[in-house]
């Protein structure tokens, strides 16, 4: 495991906080990032700064190691997993401090970030603290992106998106621990290859744990900046979302089960439909009104003054859905996989002649 840094004092016994960063490929983000963990007012005597780097091909770890030699408590950790949850827990093993506060290169921190998270979870009254979440962006994309993750057509609805909000949430984005609870809850689970917060959080709630939301705590999310990008991420992160719920066999919270219901029922009311005018009025009522909904919704957001802004917009809330369908059709994919695996009518058949690949080719 590197620890680069040209000081020898890298053992701190009076340090009081570890703060853990996964990067992987984030030469564009990672500079600005240091700086605005560099700014905090807390006292650098207390601190130290842990990345966790995916074995990054971009320049990252040059970037990195370049802050290593000019401050002994940057330190670089190799993450030959290039997983998110496996770099958290590199990093909590490492850690030297007592609370535990996890950042993110995508995000840009407040100068007070770390020290009114380390007020508040001092107080003992709750296991994991953070901020709502509030996007920023750089280009006009991103822009859009961010107007989308507050929509109740993508990710709205949560607590943590409310960026007034104040009290109890399920969840949280990064969050700030005390390392030895972490340690007692087991870490993270490093089969949820995404969507570990979520998974982390649940164990939290499950074992009467509290999580606190404040805007005291304040930080800005750089969203990915394109669509492409953006489908990849929510496509992973929705997928392993599933695996959640399938583990602790509930949802953090029913709105989650919204968007797959929607999906459902774009699969097979149309077909439905074909047998009956009662049910085919029905669905293209139901669709009639979510277009119609989703429109109004995108076109008016006073913040994006583009007619084409908007339209894209529009278009985006469908991506997040049309995500959730492709999250749905792998898991059932999987299931039938299994089936046709496990059952001894169709052991000896080849499940691969059904993959969607050689179904193409042969069309």
């Amino acid at each position: 495991m590197n620890l680069t840094n040209n000081n020898k004092n890298n053992t701190n016994n009076n340090l009081i906080v570890s703060v853990i960063v996964p990067v992987l490929n984030e030469k564009k983000y990672v500079k600005e990032f240091i700086e605005s963990v560099l700014r905090q007012d807390f006292d650098r005597n207390l601190l130290e700064i842990l990345l966790v780097d995916g074995m990054s091909q971009d320049g990252t770890r040059d970037i990195i190691k370049n802050y290593c030699k000019k401050y002994n408590f940057i330190k670089i950790l190799d993450n030959i997993k290039k997983n998110i949850p496996s770099a958290l827990n590199i990093g909590i093993k490492n850690a030297q401090g007592k609370y535990i506060v996890r950042m993110d290169a995508h995000t840009y921190y407040y100068p007070d970030y770390i020290s009114s998270c380390i007020k508040i979870i001092k107080t003992g009254n709750y296991q994991n603290v953070g901020g709502p979440t509030v996007l920023g962006y750089k280009t006009r994309m991103q822009k859009i992106i961010a107007e989308a993750h507050y929509s109740l057509f993508a990710l709205g609805g949560g607590k943590n998106h409310n960026i007034n909000y104040e009290g109890l949430a399920d969840t949280v984005q990064f969050g700030t621990f005390k390392k030895e609870y972490l340690l007692k809850m087991g870490l993270y689970d490093e089969n949820i290859k995404f969507a570990e917060d979520d998974d982390l959080n649940f164990k939290i709630i499950e074992n009467n744990g509290k999580i606190f939301i404040t805007p005291e705590i304040k930080f800005i999310y750089y969203p990915r900046d394109n669509l492409i990008s953006l489908f990849i991420q929510y496509f992973k992160y929705g997928t392993w979302k599933i695996a959640v719920i399938k583990k602790h066999k509930k949802p953090a919270r029913i709105s989650h089960l919204v968007p797959i219901c929607f999906v459902i029922f774009l699969v097979f009311f149309p077909i439905i439909s074909i047998f009956s005018k009662r049910v085919y009025f029905f669905t293209s009522g139901v669709l009639f009104l979510y277009i119609f909904l989703d429109l109004i919704f995108s076109f008016k957001k006073d913040s994006l003054s583009n007619f084409f802004d908007k339209l894209i917009l529009f278009f985006t809330h469908l991506l997040f859905i049309f995500r959730t369908g492709l999250e749905i059709y792998t898991e059932f994919s999987n299931f039938l996989k299994k089936v046709f695996q496990t059952n001894k009518i169709f052991k000896n058949m080849n499940f691969q002649s059904l993959n969607l690949k050689n179904y193409k080719k042969k069309i």
